[in-house]
Order: structure tokens, then C-alpha cells, then sequence
């Protein structure tokens, strides 16, 4: 135990960084790293914090799985039907468990898409109600996109929706380990799902969560709620192991910082432009200079900006 501690240490202190700029950690596989175990048990194969391209094959959220004394449960199906079989390969090799749930994090295409895979096993994929709304309204368009940047490896995939759903949590007991599927609230996408294991203070905690990245604002996102969400239902859990939707396993007080903290500040610059009579067109440029450090800021950071405003403006 005090080895993985040890590792574990490191990565807690920033001693893990992800970049952009680092080539595929694991050429010889379509994951772009291979998994690690992050405490014993729970494993995580931590992807790119680039957008999804060819070379990362997709594979730029985490992939996690559960290994229980009767079962595997994954976390996330992947962006692909040969993403999801590259991560069920690597399952296979670290124990004879049969892979028994998928959980989608939310209705985005790199946790849902390679749900085709599983489910040609007879795998049940859960999920929560909103994301599998999400699924249903975009699935299409998320397959379309997926199939532009990775071609020839977007084979065999198709739309495959969770044949299970939840509303604001389910119970898992399996092979003696007990997990909660949270909906904690509303946060960064419909659907948002996180997989908390009491006993072992860790929380897989999907997209509410980041740290090495810039937290996406979609038009559609609800910053305020978000931050609600974090504060009345996440804080309290206080999980002492946090696995991101993005970027590597870390805790609590640095995706607070990172996230929370990130949009608290840019709710307070955005808010402070609107009160002094500003517009949409200077929006983008308040300042967020402090985060530029993050991954995905020069792709994310004036559309962040944007999106809170138009989310502010009439509040």
C-alpha cells in the first residue's frame, strides 16, 4: 500500500503535468496511455488533454475501470467501438474478472460512443436520464464528428444508447466492494455523472472536475449551478482520491482550485464587465491570464468568457 501512496503522492503534488505537446504515451496501442492503477483496484487510462485528433485516437478523457472480486466496471465506453476493445484488451491482461457495467459520464461522444462495443458483449451501459437524452438528440452528429478525425479507426462504430438510466443515484454492490453512480446536480453537461466509492475515499468524478485543463463552457452550461452543485453536494463528500474527467488522479483542493475557483473568477470579471455597461465583443478579453497555464486555454478561454456572458447578462 505505501508504494501506491508513494505514486500516488507525486501525482497529488503536480508531479504529473499533461500537455498538449506530449506525443502518444502508448504507440502500441489506440489508448493513448496505458492504464495505471491508481489506488488497488481502481485503474484509470488517462488520455490526452488535446481535443481529439487521429493520433490520439479519440482518447482525450479518462477511461476507468473498478476491478471487484465478481466483476469489472468501467467508467466511460470510450470515443470508439476500437477505443473501447483497446481498454477491454488491457482489462483482460490485469485480471480474469469479467466486465459486468459501463458507466457514461455524461452524453458526450468520448463516453458514449464505443458503447456499441460493449454492448455487442451483452454489457449493460448505464447511465443518467439527461445524458441519454443527449445521446438520443445528438447522437448522430457525435458519430459524424468522431468518424471525421479518426477515419479508418472509427470502424464498427455506431450509436449505441445505455440501456440502463438513473436519476439521481444508483447502488452497486459487487463483489464485496460498495459503489455509488451519483448525479450530484447540474455542472458542466447534461448528465453529468460521478462513481464514488466511500470506503475507499475515491471519487471518479467525470466532468464536474478539472484541473490540467480548462474547464469547457458550453452554451448551454449553467456556471452558477455548477458552482452550486459544487458546493453543497461535492465539498461535503470530501473525497481524499479524485479521478478527473481529464488529467491525472489528483484531490480535492486542486480541481477546486481549477475548477471552482476558475468559475467563481471568471463569473466576477464577466459580472464586474456587465455592471460597468460592457458588450458581448469586449467580454472575451476580461482577463484570465492566471489560468493560462491550463490545457485548451487559447481554444477555450474567449469562448468561456463568451458563454458566461450570454449566461450573466440577463440573470
Amino acid at each position: 500500500m505505501r508504494d501506491y501512496l508513494a505514486v500516488l503522492a507525486l501525482l497529488l503534488a503536480g508531479g504529473a503535468q499533461a500537455s498538449e505537446d506530449i506525443a502518444d504515451q502508448y504507440p502500441q496501442s489506440e489508448l493513448y496511455s496505458k492504464p495505471v492503477e491508481v489506488i488497488p483496484h481502481v485503474w484509470s487510462a488517462i488520455g490526452a488533454t488535446a481535443p481529439p485528433t487521429y493520433e490520439n485516437s479519440g482518447h482525450n478523457n479518462n477511461l476507468s475501470f473498478i476491478v471487484t472480486g465478481d466483476g469489472v466496471i468501467v467508467v466511460n465506453g470510450g470515443a470508439s467501438a476500437r477505443l473501447a476493445k483497446a481498454l477491454h484488451d488491457e482489462i483482460k491482461a490485469i485480471t480474469d474478472q469479467p466486465v459486468k457495467l459501463v458507466i457514461n459520464e455524461n452524453g458526450q461522444g468520448h463516453a458514449m460512443l464505443g458503447n456499441s462495443y460493449w454492448r455487442d458483449l451483452g454489457v449493460d451501459v448505464l447511465a443518467h436520464v439527461d445524458a441519454v437524452a443527449e445521446t438520443k438528440h445528438r447522437g448522430d452528429s457525435l458519430l459524424i464528428g468522431m468518424e471525421g478525425y479518426n477515419r479508418d479507426k472509427a470502424e464498427g462504430t455506431r450509436v449505441e444508447h445505455a440501456n440502463l438510466t438513473f436519476e439521481d443515484r444508483h447502488g452497486i454492490d459487487m463483489g464485496g466492494v460498495k459503489i455509488e453512480v451519483l448525479h450530484l446536480g447540474p455542472a458542466h453537461s447534461p448528465g453529468d455523472t460521478q462513481v464514488w466509492i466511500p470506503e475507499w475515499s475515491i471519487m471518479i468524478a467525470g466532468d464536474i472536475a478539472f484541473h490540467e485543463r480548462m474547464p469547457p463552457i458550453f452554451t448551454d452550461t449553467c456556471t452558477k449551478c455548477w458552482i452550486e452543485t459544487w458546493e453543497t453536494a461535492l465539498e461535503p463528500l470530501a473525497p481524499t482520491y479524485v479521478i478527473p474527467g481529464h488529467g491525472h488522479p489528483t484531490n480535492l483542493a486542486q480541481v477546486r482550485r481549477y475548477t471552482h475557483d476558475y468559475l467563481v473568477d471568471l463569473r466576477s470579471k464577466v459580472g464586474a464587465h456587465i455592471e460597468a455597461g460592457g458588450q458581448l465583443a469586449e467580454a472575451y478579453y476580461v482577463d484570465q491570464d492566471q489560468w493560462r497555464r491550463l490545457d485548451t486555454f487559447e481554444e477555450l478561454a474567449t469562448k468561456n468568457a463568451g458563454n458566461v456572458f450570454a449566461e450573466m447578462e440577463f440573470e
